[in-house]
């Protein structure tokens, strides 16, 4: 199903067509058509700012396992109501609770705290999925990209990610009492994004698109959270993912400027799609059916919330935007961009600070490094 070419709004029927139908599933194959691509020019230091980033990641890798206490003891009730505090989206179902004929309306405090538990997990657990996608995508960057430069900033990637999916599944599997599946929207996207033969296409999907997401998301978190475990863990993988995302900007930057305005329009669109499953993600469907809740009844409600209680959703996007921007997608051709942006309300994230820019921002200080 294309949803550029749906209502920007997208039918709950659409969005509960995509089920998991296979939980179980411990393998997940993808066709990947590219080809992966020599190059016999080793000058280093063609592209500068890559050159910078590439000499950055050389000298900012951490070890999981020797610089993250896992001996720190975690009250998972604690940290799921901490970080449901400062959401929009816990307040506002905690205000179904009380809400005539709502799907929750039975419930009372054990059930709105499992549900912290099981939202958190459900986050947590995405966010594992999405690091071994991007740790599949970005050796598939290294395979594909033609620049000496790029390939090498890619490879110090790969080893980022591995480290992130490693960290992230261990806090789920020692700290955490519960977690999920790929969310079915989450994994089209990574399909989709390993099944184009492009390279750049790669880039935009997951450099821009997805790690900009999750550094948003990570930066949320590590200021909302009090647990020194997690708290420590998302600092190292914030300074990390910013590289990520300025990675896409500086490769793309260049070579976007090449493209025709038909080619352009085809990355617009891919992004917006991207933006949209990413949101879907965003839904929990496996958390409301988990929990027993009439998942369709969930979903309309949830999205058809007042505008002032889709804040923290919308600010997840505040780095997908401005990179956006950088690239010239909002507003190539007839900004046709800019347009889907303004209709499901992130346009306003477009003048923030592009992480091509500040990615140096999210170093970790020397007192933090091992």
């Amino acid at each position: 199903m294309s949803l550029v070419d749906s209502d920007n709004s997208e039918s709950i029927d659409d969005i509960l067509a995509l089920t998991n139908v296979d939980v179980d599933e411990v393998f997940h194959a993808v066709q990947s058509n590219a080809d992966a691509i020599y190059t016999w020019d080793y000058e280093k230091g063609a592209r500068l700012g890559l050159e910078k980033l590439y000499e950055k990641a050389k000298g900012s890798q951490w070890n999981g396992q020797t610089d993250l206490d896992w001996s720190t003891d975690v009250d998972p009730e604690r940290v799921a109501a901490e970080m449901s505090g400062s959401d929009q989206r816990s307040q506002f179902v905690r205000g179904l609770m009380t809400s005539p004929g709502s799907p929750i309306a039975s419930w009372g405090d054990k059930e709105i705290q499992q549900y912290e538990i099981e939202t958190f997990a459900h986050r947590l657990s995405q966010f594992t999925h999405g690091e071994q996608g991007a740790l599949v995508c970005t050796a598939k960057i290294v395979e594909t990209v033609p620049w000496i430069d790029a390939k090498y900033y890619a490879a110090t990637q790969v080893v980022d990610e591995a480290r992130h999916v490693e960290v992230f599944s261990q806090y789920l599997n020692t700290k955490w009492p519960s977690d999920y599946p790929i969310s079915v929207h989450l994994r089209a996207l990574l399909d989709d994004i390993m099944n184009d033969s492009r390279w750049d296409m790669t880039y935009l999907g997951m450099q821009i698109m997805v790690e900009g997401l999750a550094l948003a998301a990570f930066g949320f978190m590590h200021q909302m959270c009090t647990e020194p475990l997690l708290k420590k863990l998302l600092r190292y993988v914030m300074a990390d993912e910013a590289r990520h995302v300025a990675f896409g900007v500086l490769s793309l930057q260049e070579y976007y400027q090449e493209l025709s305005q038909a080619e352009i329009q085809d990355r617009q669109e891919f992004a917006f799609e991207a933006t949209i499953r990413m949101r879907d993600r965003f839904l929990q469907q496996e958390v409301w059916d988990r929990m027993g809740v009439d998942t369709k009844s969930m979903i309309r409600i949830i999205l058809d919330m007042p505008e002032e209680e889709k804040q923290f959703q919308q600010m997840l996007f505040s780095k997908i935007v401005p990179n956006c921007r950088k690239l010239g997608l909002l507003d190539a051709g007839d900004g046709w961009l800019r347009e889907r942006y303004q209709e499901i309300g992130i346009i306003e994230f477009e003048h923030h600070l592009d992480t091509g820019v500040e990615y140096e921002v999210f170093d970790l200080p020397v007192e933090e490094k091992a």
